[in-house]
């Protein structure tokens, strides 16, 4: 594994790339939101420190609207438009990387000419170019289609795009993760080389970041922020909630969130919880569809727990936060998770997260939350059962929190200098 704060020492100052960037995640941010959170910040860190010679080609879906016309303040020389491929549901695995390497081709043509010192196609979501004739740099935010094979390579089609993925990463002049423990199960899963894994760590939007006064309501006695208030009240719920900001997929453990409901119900309310909380705890699911909204229902008038969920859509970042800084916990029940932004980004609001141990959340939460075994409703119930009633135990963990979340934290100008070193040390100009 390499780590890209070394190739900084090594290449203290270069020229710029040029980077030709798949960009179809900006359009889709309800089907791949994480993805299209990093590609968002990292462009906008991009824009806000310009590098001489840099410009951008992006690749964009030729049906929806392109949020790039927005970035201002970079050099894009090109769009390249792309066919919708999502009729052909898993089959777009396997034409995709055609797509996309062809729709590249000569986009680096000339580049040195333009200042830069070479190209390089940035990859993101496993959308890997087949036949890049530049240097490929793919992040990798997802493991499941690996992870969970019985999950995401049922069919034949599936299993042949999949498998034709991880040899297109494996011929990748670099892949980026974030976190040693991504990297790790990057390495046992696609058989990467060592060295063609650069560990970024992602960082919190400006908005879930802690200022230098007290920002939460955790410490006893004090009041969440009025824009957190203003928030519980919108949804009609009282102080003690937890927020669930993940997905609707098979990446998440909900059948396990809504068991471990049903088990805190039948257990009966606990003695030392006000007379003002409701008993299981609400839990808030954020950015749920229609569809996702009502298959979630069903689910949990089946457990006899619907009264227990509250439901938002996507929210912009600073509501999103307020809701979040308010809130008791994030909980985080996933059975697949490389990424782990929603840890992050609550750690960064000082507030505690209750997750499954898989994936990046134990490094990520540390001793910030609960860890719990996925698919395991009862210890996942004790875990709400102590942040929501136990105080004292819950202080000890928001104090915690809290006091990572006045730390010096990570910045998205760190990750786009880091991912300009990885560029740097793998690039070069071709005609």
């Amino acid at each position: 594994m390499t780590d890209p704060r070394r190739l900084e020492s090594e290449h203290p100052t270069f020229a710029g790339m040029r980077v030709v960037l798949d960009a179809r995640s900006l359009q889709e941010a309800d089907r791949a939101p994480t993805s299209a959170v990093y590609l968002g910040e990292l462009l906008a860190a991009f824009a806000r420190s310009p590098q001489e010679g840099e410009s951008f080609v992006f690749l964009l879906r030729s049906d929806l609207p392109d949020p790039t016309r927005e970035l201002t303040d970079i050099e894009v020389i090109g769009r390249r438009l792309l066919p919708p491929t999502r009729a052909l549901r898993s089959g777009s695995l396997t034409i995709d990387p055609f797509l996309i390497g062809g729709a590249a081709v000569g986009a680096a043509w000339r580049a040195e000419r333009g200042g830069a010192a070479g190209a390089v196609h940035h990859a993101l979501g496993g959308a890997v170019p087949a036949f890049s004739r530049i240097p490929v740099v793919a992040t990798l935010l997802d493991l499941a289609p690996w992870e969970r094979p019985e999950t995401f390579q049922r069919g034949m089609s599936a299993r042949i795009g999949q498998r034709l993925r991880a040899g297109l990463l494996r011929d990748a002049a670099a892949v980026i993760v974030g976190s040693a423990a991504a990297a790790t199960e990057t390495r046992r899963l696609l058989h990467l080389r060592r060295g063609r894994i650069h560990v970024v760590p992602l960082a919190p939007r400006a908005a879930f970041r802690a200022g230098p006064g007290p920002t939460t309501g955790h410490e006893a006695g004090r009041e969440p922020p009025a824009e957190s208030i203003a928030e519980a009240r919108r949804l009609g719920l009282s102080r003690r909630y937890l927020v669930y900001p993940g997905r609707f997929d098979a990446r998440q453990d909900l059948a396990t969130l809504l068991a471990a409901l049903a088990e805190l119900a039948a257990a009966g309310r606990p003695a030392t919880l006000p007379a003002d909380d409701p008993w299981p705890p609400r839990v808030v699911l954020v950015g749920a569809s229609p569809d996702d909204r009502a298959a979630v229902a069903r689910a949990a008038a089946r457990q006899g727990v619907g009264d227990a969920l509250a439901y938002t859509p996507a929210l912009e970042p600073r509501r999103l936060a307020a809701l979040v800084r308010g809130a008791r916990a994030v909980v985080l029940p996933v059975l697949s998770e490389a990424a782990g932004l929603p840890a992050i980004e609550a750690i960064a609001a000082g507030v505690p997260v209750i997750a499954s141990s898989a994936g990046v959340l134990p490094e990520i939460v540390g001793s910030a939350g609960i860890l719990v075994e996925p698919r395991d409703p009862p210890r996942l119930a004790a875990a709400i059962s102590t942040i929501v009633a136990d105080d004292d135990a819950y202080a000890r963990l928001a104090a915690i929190a809290l006091d990572r979340s006045l730390a010096p934290t990570r910045t998205w100008d760190d990750v786009a200098r880091e991912t300009r070193a990885v560029y740097a040390a793998v690039g070069r100009a071709r005609d």
